[in-house]
């Protein structure tokens, strides 16, 4: 183990990405001196484009069990629709000296470091255009990142976005202004969430004066919503509808439209 450290670190102070990879899809990023962000990776067979996945909560996809992540967030339990439909598929983990993503950490230098460092992984990986994907306060993470790193990247996909105002990085409180690729809105009309009202959603994409192109689509599908309004399980969490929702997401990144 304090070898595998040791050639993270060298890699990382020659300014490189370096990866680990594992047999079960897992594999881990140099992200920062003595500090790895680990990411799991599906690929796709004749791949279109990738997605980066940025879960909500306290971020991270869970243990990995029989090759797959066990996390219930929405993007990781749906990571085989994204690969079913032609994007390769990594989910952005939590690095190693950070338990939690905060919405504070989400929107800061070190998190963007982090995610240029793991996209830069990724594009070793696949050299096909990469989309941002968030949920919940994984949107805090995307936006920001599209933000500083857009010319990275094809397009952002913001799905229960972060819209309570009093909250750090919530996405209408973010420069988006300064995005200038296409941006998809996706919310469920029944999110209870009080982070993620659907009556707020509305200005994120009025916001967005810059993006070539936008698109804010309320759904109203799914169904048996279980648990905490905030939670992966809830309309929050596109419950029942996993497939349905996938799909509006996919097929928007296929042809962007307003």
């Amino acid at each position: 183990m304090k070898k595998i450290r040791n050639l993270l670190l060298a890699a990382w102070m020659l300014g490189a990405a370096a990866l680990v990879l594992a047999e079960d899809g897992r594999f881990d990023v140099a992200t920062r001196e003595g500090v790895v962000t680990p990411v799991f990776w599906q690929a796709a067979e004749s791949a279109r484009a990738t997605v980066l996945l940025f879960p909500g909560g306290s971020g991270g996809f869970g243990r990995i069990e029989a090759g797959r992540p066990t996390s219930r967030n929405f993007l990781v339990r749906s990571a085989g629709e994204f690969a079913a439909r032609g994007y390769n598929v990594a989910i952005f983990g939590k690095p190693s000296d950070t338990p939690d993503l905060g919405y504070s950490e989400r929107i800061s230098d070190t998190h963007m470091t982090d995610i240029r460092e793991v996209l830069a992984a990724v594009r070793k990986k696949s050299l096909l255009p990469v989309w941002l994907v968030g949920t919940s306060r994984g949107t805090v993470s995307a936006t920001a990142a599209a933000i500083r790193l857009q010319g990275d990247i094809a397009g952002l996909v913001l799905t229960s976005s972060i819209v309570a105002w009093d909250k750090p990085g919530a996405v209408p409180r973010q420069e988006l202004a300064a995005i200038r690729v296409p941006v998809l809105v996706l919310h469920h009309a029944k999110d209870q969430c009080r982070q993620t009202l659907p009556r707020d959603v509305g200005y994120v994409p009025r916001g967005l004066t810059a993006a070539p192109v936008k698109k804010l689509v309320m759904v109203d599908g799914g169904a048996d919503p279980t648990g905490d309004a905030c939670e992966a399980l809830h309309w929050h969490g596109f419950i029942g509808m996993e497939t349905e929702a996938v799909q509006l997401i996919t097929g928007w990144m296929d042809r962007p439209m307003p």
